[in-house]
């Protein structure tokens, strides 16, 4: 019964970006102080990661529901794919309504990701189960922090004036980079850091020339990230 409510999880998250606005990022007047080019944001063209997040977990979930419905390793992974796919299908829709209700949402759907990634990490075969789930974890790392630092400089959270664009872009690449390190340490799924990565390229290329202090540390975070990666697939 789960195999088949991850599939039709599934469906409904792939299906969602064709019945709604979609989404690039927010927009810079969702916020009470307006983010324009955020520093924080990666650059448009990243997103386009979802387009194989969305086909390569609907393969997973269709091969889940058809030949590995029985599997115990792919059965501990449902139950948190449900949770974070289920709230990912209304998520785009939410976003275009509520910044905050779309960050305590996305950190859902990222702590039920990374619960599902734990419980893949010695399932088989790895192609179908751990890598469309780490890639979806991986992307939502990246994407979770950032919209913590816009709701951070958003709403002028932080000591005195509050930190600010640039000040709210480091702590969220400090927080991602650590959370993506730590994960990668303990699963060993390399599409997990390459997602990670992808998010922290997209920085890079949306502060070249604006943020040079946030464009470096986001060159950082990818070098140590996908050293990291390089260590995985080499063992």
């Amino acid at each position: 019964m789960k195999a088949w409510l991850v599939l039709i999880a599934a469906l409904a998250f792939g299906v969602a970006p064709f019945i709604t606005e979609g989404f690039a990022g927010f927009r810079p007047d969702q916020f009470p102080i307006p983010q324009d080019d955020a520093p924080v944001q990666p650059a448009g063209y990243a997103f386009s990661i979802w387009s194989v997040i969305y086909l390569w977990l609907l393969l997973h979930a269709v091969l889940g529901a058809f030949k590995f419905a029985k599997s115990p390793g792919w059965e501990a992974t449902r139950l948190p794919m449900i949770v974070s796919l289920s709230i990912g299908a209304v998520w785009i829709k939410v976003a275009t309504l509520s910044v905050i209700w779309a960050t305590v949402l996305i950190w859902a759907m990222l702590l039920s990701a990374l619960w599902a990634l734990f419980a893949a990490r010695n399932a088989n075969p790895g192609w179908a189960l751990r890598l469309p789930v780490g890639l979806y974890a991986g992307w939502l790392t990246a994407a979770s922090f950032v919209a913590l630092g816009l709701v951070g400089a958003g709403y002028g959270l932080g000591s005195g004036p509050g930190l600010g664009q640039v000040g709210w872009a480091f702590l969220a690449l400090t927080g991602a980079l650590a959370v993506t390190l730590i994960v990668l340490s303990r699963t060993r799924v390399w599409t997990y850091g390459f997602a990670a990565a992808w998010g922290f390229a997209g920085i890079i290329v949306q502060n070249l020339g604006s943020s040079p202090g946030v464009a470096i540390a986001a060159v950082a975070a990818t070098l140590l990230v996908a050293g990291s990666v390089l260590k995985q697939l080499r063992r």
